[in-house]
């Protein structure tokens, strides 16, 4: 694996830039938040042990030449807990720590990156240096000891565990309408009340995060390449299911939460995230491509992050004037993120034509380069869409 030089730019940093206030060296620095879905929607950390202190910190270290920060950011998780994964081009924030050495303290500047975990390695640079262990979010927030940083962990929250969906009776009933109008009421109770919406979107949001990640795993070369694209139309074919029977339960449901409208919408355009997953794999397959674009290994990180957001914010739903800031907070990150992937696309592409795209070149590599690029894009889009849906919904019932 690579090793961890110090680059120029991190070397101009530490010793030509200081403090305003404390005269004190500053640094600028990557790091990792590496975290794993687990079975009951509940998100875990990994922290791992500083070598000095043996407090508890993130995989974290300078940039290093030739990567980019959040590529960094994943070398320095390999290094120091054996980590392999997909990271997010994207990052989650900044903090600020101060470090000490032997030749006086340096003000650090943190960028963090999430990271989703693949596996962790049985052996790596600094294992016999470190202790790591999984942490609860709220655990994580609480171990670590920069409270920037304990702000940031705090604020990757896990999805709520579902609730089932509590069916009422439609009021005219519980009224006495339906003694007087004995006919109307039982027409009414051959209805469904309320239908499974929230439990049929959470379930939905579970095949996004379950395809991106197989999806990821896909262009990142983690595992087989057929098996990662038969979870991926898998995954689609379970979401088509999905949406068939919310469009069935918005033609016959007597109670809807929202507008009948607003709910075909929602489920529309989780379903276009997941049919542009398959799209992905469909063109992957067709043309045989086995070797991925750095560019495209960012955007499916993004995705994942994109689809981690979605499954956090879906369950929010059931209850929206309570939930309406952390919404707003979700959502804001989901389009913030589809630009960072807009950048990628556009620098991909900009990078397959001057490689394929002059004399000599190989033109069909670029045709298929550009549609992968563009299935990635439609995918990112559509979160996106996702995400002005649910904005949507904010304002007009919270």
């Amino acid at each position: 694996m690579r090793e961890k030089p110090l680059g120029i730019g991190s070397i101009v940093a530490i010793w030509f830039l200081r403090h305003p206030k404390t005269g004190t060296p500053l640094v600028e620095q990557v790091a990792a938040l590496p975290y794993r879905v687990e079975a009951d929607g509940s998100v875990c950390v990994l922290l791992i042990t500083s070598r000095e202190t043996r407090r508890w910190v993130i995989p974290k270290g300078n940039p290093i030449a030739g990567l980019a920060p959040h590529e960094a950011a994943a070398q320095e998780a390999w290094e120091e807990a054996g980590l392999r994964g997909i990271p997010c081009a994207a990052p989650l924030g900044t903090f600020r720590y101060t470090k000490r050495r032997r030749r006086g303290a340096i003000d650090a500047t943190v960028t963090l990156f999430p990271f989703s975990v693949v596996e962790q390695q049985d052996d790596w640079p600094e294992r016999h240096q470190r202790q790591t262990r999984w942490f609860t979010l709220a655990e994580a927030a609480r171990a670590v000891s920069e409270t920037e940083l304990s702000h940031l962990i705090a604020g990757f929250r896990a999805p709520p565990a579902p609730s089932p969906l509590a069916y009422r009776m439609v009021p005219a009933i519980r009224t006495g309408m339906g003694r007087r109008f004995a006919m109307l009421g039982w027409f009414q109770s051959l209805m469904p009340k309320q239908g499974r919406f929230f439990d049929q979107f959470e379930a939905h949001a579970v095949t996004l995060v379950a395809g991106a990640a197989a999806l990821a795993r896909l262009l990142h070369a983690e595992g087989d390449l057929d098996d990662q694209i038969a979870e991926i139309v898998r995954r689609e074919q379970e979401a088509d299911d999905i949406t068939r029977d919310v469009l069935q339960d918005v033609r016959r449901v007597f109670v809807t939460p929202f507008d009948r409208s607003a709910i075909i919408a929602l489920v529309g355009v989780m379903d276009d995230a997941i049919d542009q997953m398959n799209g992905t794999a469909n063109s992957i397959r067709l043309y045989e491509v086995t070797q991925f674009e750095a560019g495209m290994r960012d955007m499916s990180g993004i995705i994942v992050e994109a689809a981690r957001l979605t499954a956090e914010a879906i369950p929010l739903l059931r209850s929206l004037a309570a939930n309406a800031p952390r919404l707003h907070e979700l959502t804001a990150r989901i389009i913030q993120i589809e630009g960072h992937a807009d950048e990628i696309h556009d620098a991909g592409l900009r990078a397959l034509f001057k490689m394929h795209g002059e004399p000599g070149g190989n033109p069909m590599a670029f045709i298929i380069g550009r549609e992968i690029y563009s299935h990635l894009e439609r995918v990112v889009d559509k979160f996106e869409d996702v995400a002005n849906e649910i904005q949507g919904l904010v304002i007009d019932h919270a």
